[in-house]
Parts: structure tokens; C-alpha cells; sequence
């Protein structure tokens, strides 16, 4: 391997995380000239900084003076990688641990398929290594993003083209970053590795999966939940810039039963606020004017339509964790009913 990677660990508050993540990357296989580790750090108040500084001083660490969440603060790192020109960043979060060859088999991929830009590593479970946590993620035509596989019993399943790729593990060319631009740092936190693969995929580059990349993930549903606002938030935001103007008419009706579902489900799990607070923020006008300007520089930049994109886009919600019986036996066959006769209308 002679391609330069700069692995990317975005740090926030990530103290008990650090030791296990950090030492499983000094045991990788691939060539150690040829990538380095470098921190990003949040703006952490535990003892984040002061771990890395005593311990690994051979990670390059750049302090943030706040948090800036996910998307803007993994941003500073890839600029930094991009300055001092790599060919690959992969960005991996702090609660994770790796196979000793993850990276040989995510850059081997990459280098004998032009035309993919991202590619994820297999997510297990770090607590059971047998179940996946992810094995690709999957879009649904309402915005919505989960991943796929999740809580089954690990297979021997192959490279394939997937939706989008999980932000905590993901292999990126830097020459179609300059193409197609960093990660969105207006979304903050949640939906920016969808977000950056959509953009990837109107490109008309691929989304894979290398299967034999193995990274254990200590993931809990219940940290990710509490980000309720932003996920309602962006997945608006994303559909707007993203979908063509009838793409959105057609699938208006099923946003509007959904977003009723959603606000009366808000009101029962005592979530009613933050989707007061997303209500107030796409009514803003000047938070409008900016979702309309990026869709404007979107549309004119895309090559594929949304026919293509939307292909393999789920009608079903399955994520395993919010599983009930109304799911299963109402929403998902309105919802996927309706979406088998929508996506047969999309001709553009």
C-alpha cells in the first residue's frame, strides 16, 4: 500500500473511550509511513486532551475552542489532511475499536473501484462481536436513516453497494472531496454522512461496503435518541435541498400523515419541544434562504436524477431498536404501499 491515509478521530468528551480505540490503532497492519492519527477535539471539559498529550504523542492533535459538533469539527481535520495531501481520510469515531487490517481492505477497494467515493467498514458490536450494528445504512424515501443489519447475527456477506455509509467508519477519496465539497457543517451532529453520500451519489459516484474492514462499535441507541431535534431537523433539511420539486410533490401527502404520527409521538415521549424548536427553525426566513441557496448550487452541480437515487430507497421503517406492533402493522404497509406506486411515477 502506498496510498497516504490520514485517520480521523473527531473527540468529544471521550476520555473512557480513548485507551481501548487509540491502542487497537497502533496494532494495524498497514504500512506505518503511510498514515497517521490524527485527534480533532471538541472543546472535551473531561480529561481528553491531557490522555492523548501523555500517552500518544505521535497522534497529531488539534484543539478545537468549542464544540462545533460533528460535521464542522471532523471538517478540520480533513482540511488538514487535504493540506498535507493524502489520498485517503477515514474518519472514525471515538467509541470504536479495530481490526489489526480494517484499513488494508477498505484502501484495496477503493484503489480497484474508480468510480466509488466512500466506503464503510463492517460494525460490530464491540460488547458481541457476532451481531452487526451495521452493515451499510439505509435511506427511506421520508428522510429517515438507519443501519442495516443491525442487532443480527453476523454473515459472511460480500462487498456490495449500499446507501450510505456509517460517519463512524467511512474511507474517503480526497480527490472527489475537492469535487464535491466537505461535510455540512450546518447540520451540526446527525444525518451529515447521509447527507455527504446523497451529494456523493448525484455525482454519479458508488457507496460500498467492504465487508472484510471490521470495526467494533460500543454503540448505545439511547445516546443517539437524546439528539431527537437534530435528527427531525436535518432529515428536513436534506429532503429539501436534495429532492427535485416533483419528487417532493408526490411524496407530500406521505409527509404530512407522518410528520401528524410524528408530532403526537413527540407529545406522548415528552420530545413536543424540539419539534416545536424544528417547526421554528424551517419557518425562519433566513434559515430558509439559506436551504434554498444550497438547493439552487445542488441542483445545478447534479448528474444523476431521482429516479436513479431514489432506486433502492426503503418504503418500510425497520430500525430494529423502535420496533411496535403499529409500525409493523400500520405504518409500514401504508407507507410502503404508497411508495412502490410513487417511485414507479418518478420518470426525471
Amino acid at each position: 500500500m502506498n496510498k497516504k491515509v490520514a485517520i480521523i478521530i473527531l473527540v468529544y468528551n471521550g476520555r473512557q473511550f480513548l485507551p481501548d480505540c487509540l491502542s487497537s490503532l497502533t496494532k494495524i497492519t498497514y504500512p506505518k509511513d503511510q498514515y497517521q492519527i490524527i485527534v480533532v477535539d471538541n472543546a472535551s471539559t473531561d480529561d481528553s486532551v491531557n490522555y492523548i498529550v501523555k500517552n500518544y504523542q505521535n497522534v497529531k492533535l488539534i484543539k478545537n475552542s468549542e464544540n462545533y459538533g460533528f460535521a464542522q469539527g471532523n471538517n478540520i481535520g480533513i482540511q488538514y489532511a487535504i493540506d498535507k495531501g493524502y489520498d485517503y481520510i477515514y474518519l472514525l469515531n471515538q467509541d470504536t475499536v479495530v481490526d489489526p487490517n480494517f484499513l488494508d481492505q477498505v484502501v484495496k477497494l477503493a484503489e480497484n473501484s474508480p468510480k466509488t467515493a466512500i466506503i464503510q467498514s463492517k460494525l460490530l458490536y464491540y460488547n458481541d462481536k457476532t451481531i452487526i450494528n451495521s452493515r451499510g445504512n439505509v435511506i427511506h424515501f421520508l428522510g429517515f436513516g438507519w443501519a442495516d443489519g443491525n442487532l443480527e447475527e453476523d454473515n459472511a456477506c460480500d462487498v456490495k453497494e449500499i446507501n450510505y455509509a456509517s460517519g463512524a467508519c467511512m474511507l474517503i477519496k480526497i480527490t472527489i472531496l475537492k469535487e464535491i465539497g466537505l461535510l455540512d457543517k450546518d447540520l451540526f451532529c446527525y444525518h451529515e454522512d447521509l447527507e455527504l453520500c446523497w451529494r456523493a451519489k448525484i455525482f454519479g459516484y458508488k457507496i460500498m461496503l467492504a465487508a472484510k474492514s471490521v470495526v467494533f462499535h460500543k454503540y448505545e441507541f439511547s445516546r443517539s435518541i437524546t439528539k431527537y431535534y437534530y435528527m427531525e431537523r436535518n432529515r428536513y433539511m436534506v429532503m429539501l435541498q436534495y429532492y427535485k420539486w416533483p419528487t417532493l410533490f408526490l411524496i407530500g401527502p406521505a409527509m404530512d400523515i407522518m410528520e401528524i404520527g410524528l408530532f403526537l409521538f413527540s407529545i406522548k415521549s415528552g420530545w413536543w419541544k424540539e419539534k416545536i424548536k424544528v417547526y421554528k427553525y424551517l419557518l425562519n426566513g433566513k434559515n430558509l434562504e439559506k436551504i434554498f441557496l444550497k438547493r439552487r448550487k445542488i441542483q445545478s452541480m447534479r448528474r444523476v436524477g431521482d429516479r436513479e437515487m431514489v432506486r433502492h430507497f426503503a418504503g418500510k421503517i425497520e430500525h430494529q431498536e423502535i420496533k411496535n406492533p403499529i409500525i409493523d402493522y400500520l405504518v409500514n404497509p401504508f407507507f410502503n404501499f404508497y411508495w412502490q406506486i410513487i417511485k414507479r411515477i418518478i420518470w426525471w
